[in-house]
C-alpha cells in the first residue's frame, strides 16, 4: 500500500544539496547558549543568527546576497543585557523582527536595507511582561502586529506590537516549562507542548484548552509540535526507552494516534519544519548532521518517508526559508540555513524537473507578505486565512518600508502615501543635517581643546628652559 502511495508521489525524489562554499556566511560566532531554539531566522531578505557577545546579548542580520567571510566588525543588533534566546521575522514586513532574551524582555527592531555602520542598539519597542526569561516568539500567521511570547514563568503572552499593549495573556493553562508553541494556518488555535508531557489545543481568545493528550510521547524529554495543513497534529518526542519518536495526531480524537514511528536513539531534540503547500514536514535534530523528511498524507500509513540528507559536520541551529524567498526557476521547494560553529550553510531541496516551465503542481499559491486581519479585528474574534500570493514569475521583496511611528501603532507595514513618505524624507533628512552639526561643533571644540594644550605645552617648556638656564 505505501508503496503505491510513494511511487505515485511527486516529492519522492527529492533531493539535498549543501551550497558551494562560495554561497555560505563564514567566520560567524554562533551562540553557545543551551536553549532548544533554531538560532537562525531567515526571509527573502536577511539571514539572523544569535551569535556569541559579550556584555549581553546579539544577532547578527546579514542581507541574503551578503555571502562569503563576514568581517569582525560587522555591526550587530545589541539592546538585550543576557543571552538572546530566539529570534523570528515577521511575515508581513520583512524589515521587521522581534527577538527574545534571558533578560525577561521581549525587543523589536527595524532593519534597514542598507548595512549599518554602527551596532543596532535601539529598538523600535521593548515588550516588557513576563517575569522569568523569554525563549519562545511566534507571529500571528494572518493578523498585522500580533506577536506571541512564552517564558520561563509558563506564562503566554500575546502583543499588539504596534501599540505595545498585551492583547491577551494565558497563564494558567501550563504547570511546567512551555517547550513549543505553533499557530494553525489561520491562527485561531494554538498547539503547545510542556514539560508535564501533555499536548494542548488552545482557543487563546477564549482562553481555554479545547483538547489535550497526557504523553504524546512517553518520555520526559522535550517534545515539539506543529498543525498539518488538514488540521492534524505532527509532534516529535522520546519514547520510554529515550528513543526518538514522531506521531501525527487528530485534534478531534486524540485517544489514539493516526501515525506513531520510531526514529532511533540519539538525544537530540528534532526540531519539525512543515511546509503546508506540500505537506513535507523535515525534521533536523540539534547536533545531528543529517536532515530527514517525510510526506504527510490523507492514505496509510498517513506519515511516508521520503529521504534523508546527510553531512559530516552536526548542526547547532537551522533556519528555514519561506516558500516565496525560493527560486521556482530552479524548482526548489524547500531552503535550509545550516548554523555550524562558526558558519552558516545553505542547503536548497529541489524536485528534478526535465522542463524549464513553471510547475505549478510544485507552487500552488502561497502565503504572501500581506495581512488579511488587524490586531483588533482578530481579537474581537475573526479569522481568515492568508492572503496568497502566486509564484509563477516570482518573487521580488519589496523595498525597505519605513514604520510610521503613532501612538496607536507603531509597526504599521502598508507602503506610506506620497506626501507622508516626503514627510518622512525631510525628517530623516533634518535628523541627519542635526546630526552633521552637532559633529563639526564637537570637532570644532576638541581642536579648540587641542590648541589650548599645546600652548599649555610650549609655555611649560619655555618656563623650563629658563629654569635650567638660570640654574647654569
Amino acid at each position: 500500500m505505501s508503496r503505491r502511495v510513494v511511487r505515485q508521489s511527486k516529492f519522492r525524489h527529492v533531493f539535498g544539496q549543501a551550497a558551494k562554499a562560495d554561497q555560505a556566511y563564514e567566520d560567524i560566532r554562533v551562540s553557545k547558549v543551551t536553549w532548544d531554539s533554531s538560532f537562525c531566522a531567515v526571509n527573502p531578505k536577511f539571514l539572523a543568527i544569535i551569535v556569541e557577545a559579550g556584555g549581553g546579548g546579539a544577532f547578527i542580520v546579514l542581507p541574503l546576497a551578503k555571502t562569503g567571510r563576514v568581517d569582525k566588525n560587522y555591526p550587530l543588533v545589541t539592546g538585550h543585557t543576557a543571552p538572546v534566546l530566539d529570534i523570528d521575522w515577521c511575515p508581513h514586513n520583512d524589515n521587521v523582527i522581534a527577538s527574545a532574551s534571558d533578560d525577561t524582555t521581549i525587543m523589536v527592531w527595524q532593519i534597514p536595507d542598507y548595512t549599518p555602520l554602527r551596532n543596532i542598539t535601539e529598538p523600535i519597542i521593548t515588550l516588557e511582561g513576563h517575569s522569568k526569561r523569554v525563549g519562545i516568539l511566534s507571529w500571528h500567521p494572518t493578523a498585522r502586529n500580533v506577536l506571541l511570547s512564552a517564558g520561563g514563568d509558563n506564562v503566554i503572552i500575546i502583543w499588539n506590537v504596534g501599540t505595545g499593549e498585551v492583547l491577551l495573556s494565558l497563564d494558567d493553562m501550563h504547570p511546567d516549562v512551555i517547550h513549543s508553541i505553533c499557530w494553525n494556518s489561520n491562527g485561531s488555535l494554538l498547539a503547545t507542548t510542556c514539560k508535564d508531557k501533555t499536548l494542548r489545543i488552545i482557543d487563546p481568545r477564549k482562553g481555554q484548552v479545547v483538547a489535550e493528550r497526557f504523553a504524546a510521547h512517553e518520555g520526559m524529554r522535550p517534545m515539539r509540535a506543529v498543525f498539518t495543513r488538514q488540521g492534524h497534529i505532527f509532534t516529535t518526542g522520546f519514547t520510554r526507552m529515550s528513543q526518538r519518536e514522531l506521531g501525527l495526531w487528530d485534534p478531534n480524537n486524540f485517544e489514539e494516534p493516526v501515525a506513531l514511528q520510531e526514529m532511533d536513539t540519539s538525544n537530540g531534540v528534532l526540531l519539525p519544519f512543515y511546509d503546508p503547500d506540500s505537506s513535507i514536514v523535515y525534521l533536523c535534530g540539534k547536533g545531528d548532521s543529517s536532515i530527514r523528511y517525510f510526506e504527510i498524507t490523507d492514505e496509510p500509513p498517513f506519515v511516508h518517508y521520503l529521504n534523508t540528507f546527510s553531512s559530516k559536520e552536526p548542526q547547532r541551529g537551522m533556519g528555514f526559508m519561506p516558500k516565496r524567498g525560493l527560486d521556482v526557476s530552479k524548482c526548489e521547494i524547500a531552503r535550509f540555513y545550516k548554523l555550524h560553529e562558526r558558519k552558516c550553510e545553505p542547503i536548497i531541496m529541489t524536485v528534478p524537473r526535465k522542463s524549464d516551465l513553471f510547475q505549478d503542481d510544485l507552487y500552488p499559491d502561497t502565503p504572501g507578505p500581506e495581512p488579511a486581519l488587524e490586531a483588533d479585528e482578530w481579537l474581537s474574534g475573526q479569522d481568515a486565512e492568508p492572503v496568497l500570493i502566486s509564484l509563477r514569475d516570482g518573487y521580488v521583496p519589496p523595498k525597505h518600508r519605513e514604520l510610521r511611528v503613532t501612538k496607536r501603532n507603531i509597526l504599521d507595514a502598508r507602503p506610506p502615501s506620497g506626501p507622508r513618505r516626503s514627510q518622512s524624507a525631510s525628517d530623516a533628512s533634518l535628523s541627519q543635517q542635526h546630526t552633521l552639526e552637532t559633529l563639526l561643533e564637537e570637532i570644532k571644540a576638541l581642536r579648540e581643546r587641542v590648541q589650548a594644550q599645546e600652548q599649555r605645552i610650549t609655555a611649560l617648556e619655555n618656563m623650563l628652559c629658563e629654569l635650567v638656564d638660570g640654574t647654569d
